[in-house]
């Protein structure tokens, strides 16, 4: 038996269908012989600290374990000895400017 035609329209319509594509036509359906063999080669993953078969603890291995409370930090700061550093200083009463100023209009003065 010889090779089977894959399904289309006929050769007149496919004509006239990449003559008003432009272009000649990709088939979106998928038939045995356009696919790619499915068999795939092993990957080569790089071994790791866990591949090593003893002295491998699980209490290493397992992130729960690493996971703590969050830190309080304000309390830490409080508790750092702020209490020497004495009354707060008053506040400044001068704007702050942006920069230098340029006067654009000096040559007039």
């Amino acid at each position: 038996m010889g090779k089977v035609p894959l399904r289309d329209i006929s050769p007149a319509l496919q004509a006239f269908r990449n003559f008003l594509l432009g272009r000649k036509h990709t088939n979106a359906l998928r038939f045995e012989p356009l696919l790619s063999a499915r068999t795939q080669p092993q990957p080569e993953i790089p071994d790791g600290p866990t591949h090593k078969h003893a002295q491998n603890y699980y209490y290493t291995r397992d992130a729960r374990r690493e996971v703590t409370p969050p830190l309080v930090l304000t309390q830490q700061l409080l508790a750092d000895g702020s209490a020497d550093q004495g009354t707060p200083k008053a506040a400044a009463n001068v704007r702050p400017t942006p920069g230098k100023v340029y006067n654009w209009d000096q040559h007039y003065e």
